[in-house]
């Protein structure tokens, strides 16, 4: 990712950027889509799970709802269990990365006003 603009800088155009959101949302999507696939093959190795089984638990564990099938083995309740850590920071990360544009445009904006009224 590129740098944001300094307070001395002027507010990026609104062309910009929704580029820089769009960017922002496909390095969130990165990391959600690669959380995903760890998740399916984690349940693919762990329980045997057949394929659509696999992705539906790790979609609902990545979604924060908890898994739909049962868990048989040791190894795959400890995995279920760390995947669902796991998750939860990749939300949490995932949702900073799509809301530091937002956050910054607005500070940004805020500081170029209150300089004007100095």
């Amino acid at each position: 990712m590129k740098r944001y603009e300094r307070r001395q800088e002027a507010l990026l155009p609104r062309s910009k950027f929704l580029w820089r959101l769009f960017r922002h949302g496909m390095l969130a999507s990165i990391f959600i889509v690669a959380s995903l696939a760890v998740g399916i093959v984690g349940y693919r190795h762990f329980e045997g799970m057949p394929w659509t089984d696999a992705f539906v638990n790790a979609a609902m564990i990545l979604g924060g709802m908890g898994p739909v099938g049962e868990l048989h083995s040791e190894a795959g309740k400890l995995f279920a269990g760390l995947y669902a850590l796991y998750s939860g920071l990749i939300a949490i990360i995932a949702v900073g990365i799509m809301a530091a544009p937002i956050l910054h445009r607005f500070l940004h904006r805020f500081h170029l006003e209150a300089d004007r009224d100095v």
